[in-house]
């Protein structure tokens, strides 16, 4: 399978619910619904007056021998304009209006759920194909929803309305008509399942082409130090290939459909010529009656094309309608608890606690017993993959427990609410994250808005940030990019541990927070720390001696497991120690990394 690429997990579901679904988002745009159906009602009112005025324009004007000019012709066919031109243009408007508003609905929607699924749902889902369904999808849908309604309504009208002038004209020649009905219900049911089933492909493909774009912008100093290009470039290439190949197949087959409708057309036409032309209806079909039901019959084939091919627009959308509704559907996550309390001294009890990742071989966690007392400093060590940042994952509840219980403050963690339980809870982690804005605006993230900027300015002083703050041009003020794109790591973290500082919560989580910088940052990021720590229960996952020398308690995870723990002064005197082993192998030079 091509990198990038997911599997369709579930089954489609039937297209006819889906679309009564679809329909639900014009709840509440009827008016406009109908004001766009009456326009379109108008267009083709106004076409099939243009073709009935042909007879008389014919007869009456051109081929009799005693010619009458009367003024209410041209006034009827200028009439006839006027309405096509309104009648078009306030349907094709209305559909714009209302496919627009569907979109931002369905945008609205889907981000509102992507704030609230469970975490294990973003590990799961491409970040490719959640922005792709947010982008591309949504638009398909918004087709099947608007433009499909009000072409079939259109065309529809159109063609009824020219089947009416040609039977008021000559029915025996209308019946020549029928020669296409076949045709056109033999294209729709063969060709629709095709269609839907093609778009779902389109769609995955698009999700994948999201993501690889979306990877190649973020990973350009990777892909440029290591030479991958030409990797990346191929990758890309052969999603592309399956994306160009999927939409040509698309296409092919409705361009089969449309020439079918055409071959069809022309063999009512041939019909019409020979029916016409024949001694039994020589007698009843003058000029202006032949004219005008050609012209009828030959105004008729782009909509019955269009008619056709709409069920295009409407498979693409059903295909992307289910990823949507797929996604709409998933449960959030999980906040049944009802406890809400106004502080929390911050006293944090693992019991018998273990975790294992979806899809995967063995427990990351088990059965994990630790207490971390209020106020004191806790220290997870341990080689890479030994579960240290899943195990404060399942603190803040982005993860929950396969079994055992975590309480805070001797009540389970599944009985708080989760916005409460939340607002208890600072962290500060490896990766940074910072918003488009200024330094002021993402000390005071979200809660933290309507903090005064007297706040704002004593916790940056106290991360030690506004020595890098007085230098920039706009102090607090200054625009930082794109996730703090214009600061350095060292500065990214100073900012995020005054938000941390900001939020003043009882408990605090720090995730290798100081793994990734220079000892000069590090020193400054250090005495932010400490500020930060003072009188907290913190939870570092260390990579650093400083970090580890302060801890009230060290935790030693291998395997999922604790196999040690105490103070650093004893774990080091425990000769053959996996602690000893660790601090000879990562701590002892304060520069190096672990996992």
């Amino acid at each position: 399978m091509k990198r990038g690429v997911k599997p369709a997990e579930n089954a489609p579901r039937p297209a006819a619910r889906v679309y009564r679904r679809l329909l639900g988002f014009l709840e509440g745009r009827r008016g406009v619904f109908a004001l766009a159906l009456l326009a379109v009602a108008m267009d083709a009112a106004g076409q099939a007056m243009f073709i009935y005025l042909l007879r008389p324009l014919i007869d009456d004007t051109l081929v009799t021998s005693t010619p009458t000019f009367d003024l209410m012709l041209p006034a009827l066919v200028l009439g006839a304009v006027i309405l096509r031109v309104i009648g078009n243009y306030g349907g094709m408007y209305g559909m714009e209006w209302i496919g627009r508003a569907v979109i931002a609905d369905l945008r609205r929607d889907l981000f509102g759920r992507y704030l609230t699924l469970p975490f294990a749902d973003f590990d799961r889902e491409g970040s490719g194909s959640m922005i792709s369904r947010l982008t591309y999808n949504t638009e398909q849908v918004a087709q099947a929803a608007t433009t499909a309604l009000i072409g079939v309504a259109r065309d529809s009208l159109i063609v009824l309305g020219l089947l009416i002038v040609m039977l008021l004209q000559s029915w025996r020649l209308t019946m020549t008509m029928l020669l296409l009905l076949p045709v056109v219900a033999f294209v729709v049911f063969v060709v629709s399942r095709r269609f839907r089933k093609i778009s779902t492909s389109i769609q995955d493909s698009m999700g994948a082409v999201t993501h690889m774009t979306e990877q190649a912008v973020h990973a350009q100093e990777v892909i440029r130090i290591f030479d991958g290009q030409d990797q990346e470039a191929r990758v890309f290439a052969e999603s592309n290939h399956v994306n160009r190949k999927l939409h040509l197949k698309l296409r092919a087959t409705q361009l089969m459909s449309s020439s079918l409708i055409q071959v069809a057309a022309g063999l009512a036409v041939v019909a019409l010529l020979v029916i016409a032309g024949s001694q039994f209806m020589r007698a009843e079909v003058t000029a202006g009656i032949f004219m005008s039901v050609l012209g009828a019959m030959v105004a008729t084939i782009p909509p019955l094309k269009r008619l056709t091919n709409v069920h295009v627009l409407i498979q693409r959308g059903l295909a992307a309608a289910e990823s949507i509704f797929d996604m709409l559907d998933r449960p959030a996550e999980r906040d049944t608890g009802n406890y809400r309390p106004e502080t929390v001294r911050g006293r944090i009890d693992f019991r018998s606690v273990s975790f294992q990742y979806p899809d995967t071989p063995r427990p990351t966690l088990e059965d994990i017993d630790l207490t971390l007392a209020p106020g004191t400093v806790t220290a997870l060590v341990g080689r890479s993959g030994s579960g240290k940042t899943t195990l404060a994952r399942l603190l803040p509840r982005f993860y929950h427990p396969t079994s055992g219980v975590i309480e805070l403050d001797d009540v389970d963690l599944e009985d708080y609410a989760l916005r409460p339980l939340r607002r208890s809870i600072a962290m500060v982690g490896q990766q940074v994250v910072l918003f488009d804005g200024t330094i002021a605006d993402n000390i005071r993230y979200g809660m933290l808005s309507e903090c005064s900027r007297e706040q704002v300015a004593q916790v940056a002083q106290d991360a030690w940030a506004m020595e890098f703050i007085d230098r920039l041009p706009d102090g607090l003020d200054t625009v930082i990019g794109s996730n703090g794109v214009q600061l350095s790591g060292g500065q990214r973290q100073r900012v995020a541990i005054a938000r941390a500082l900001l939020k003043n919560a009882p408990v605090l989580i720090l995730d290798e927070a100081t793994s990734a910088l220079d000892a000069e940052s590090e020193k400054l990021v250090q005495r932010g720390l400490a500020r930060l720590m003072t009188d907290r229960t913190t939870l570092v996952i260390a990579h650093r001696l400083t970090t580890v020398e302060r801890a009230d308690q060290v935790v030693v995870l291998d395997a999922g497991r604790i196999v040690e723990r105490g103070t650093h002064a004893s774990l080091l005197a425990e000769q053959g120690s996996l602690y000893q082993h660790l601090y000879q192998a990562q701590f002892r030079d304060p520069d190096a990394g672990a996992g």
